[in-house]
């Protein structure tokens, strides 16, 4: 952070007050506001769909735990304002995680607008406002091109990505709590939701902390990375298949990961944008041994 210029690290540390305070103070009003909206649809929809109603549980969990995520984060950037300011090199991983949780949280926390309630999606705002640190801290250091547009689409993929498994995962535990056969699972179509619920949230958590290390330019960021897109293929594309042909369902949602899927591969495996992931002391090391 030293290499970036006085100026720049200014307006990042005043950004990180800003934002830290609006995470804070703000958006956990805004994610109460969007849960009420959200308990108050499903409870009429549920009226009419019972396989609806498990999803008042759901979310009156899920809205809450990632409300306390983007609070704490808040913390943590309103803390690391001066070693920014400063260019403690240390920061940069710590406060684009810290980030990533509104980033990633608002899209998730948006997601029931698109469903099944009308009016402003309260949670954009969140996660808009994430974003803007989060991009902001990337672009504004000053790094060789490779590393910074390596990064930005590394990262940004990663926090998308994150995004649609949880929301994945979400989806399908609703569905397995208001299965007919409950407690049983009645074919092959019961049998890979329940094997994909938890890969999905799995890869959720895998994601997050591959966001810090390849941050961090750690090789074990890039396997995170890596592990976790190619699991979220291994068990996204069985599922749309099988969801399509053996459940006849129309639905298209385990697709819509593909080219977030598709982007993180090309920035992993594409040589250049490689070398610019993992440190050059690290590379060297590796090759030694």
């Amino acid at each position: 952070m030293k290499a970036t210029s006085q100026s720049k690290r200014l307006i990042l540390s005043v950004l990180a007050v800003v934002v830290g305070a609006f995470m804070i103070a703000v958006a956990p009003f805004l994610i109460q506001t969007s849960l009420e909206r959200v308990v108050a649809a499903l409870v009429k929809i549920s009226a009419e769909k019972p396989a609806y109603a498990s999803g008042i549980l759901l979310f009156s969990y899920i809205f809450p735990l990632y409300r306390g995520l983007i609070f704490i984060g808040g913390i943590v950037l309103i803390l690391l304002a001066r070693p920014i300011y400063t260019g403690e090199e240390w920061t940069y991983p710590v406060a684009l995680l810290a980030s990533a949780f509104p980033s990633a949280g608002g899209m998730l926390l948006f997601m029931p607008y698109v469903s099944f309630i009308d009016g402003y999606p309260v949670p954009m705002t969140v996660s808009m406002v994430g974003l803007a640190f989060f991009w902001s801290l990337i672009l504004l250091r000053n790094v060789d091109k490779w590393i910074k547009w390596g990064q930005f689409l590394a990262l940004t993929f990663s926090g998308m990505l994150s995004t649609h498994a949880v929301i994945t995962g979400t989806g399908n535990l609703r569905t397995l709590l208001t299965r007919p056969d409950k407690p049983f699972y009645d074919g092959l179509g019961w049998w890979i939701l329940s094997w994909s619920q938890p890969i999905q949230w799995i890869c959720v958590i895998l994601l997050f902390i591959a966001i810090y290390k390849i941050a961090e330019r750690k090789h074990s960021g890039w396997w995170l990375g890596l592990i976790s897109v190619t699991s979220l293929v291994a068990i996204d594309v069985p599922m749309q298949v099988i969801r399509l042909v053996i459940a006849k369902s129309t639905a298209w949602d385990y697709s819509y990961g593909l080219p977030m899927i598709i982007g993180l591969f090309f920035v992993l495996l594409h040589p250049k944008f490689k070398k610019a992931l993992i440190h050059e002391e690290e590379c060297c090391c590796k090759n030694k041994e």
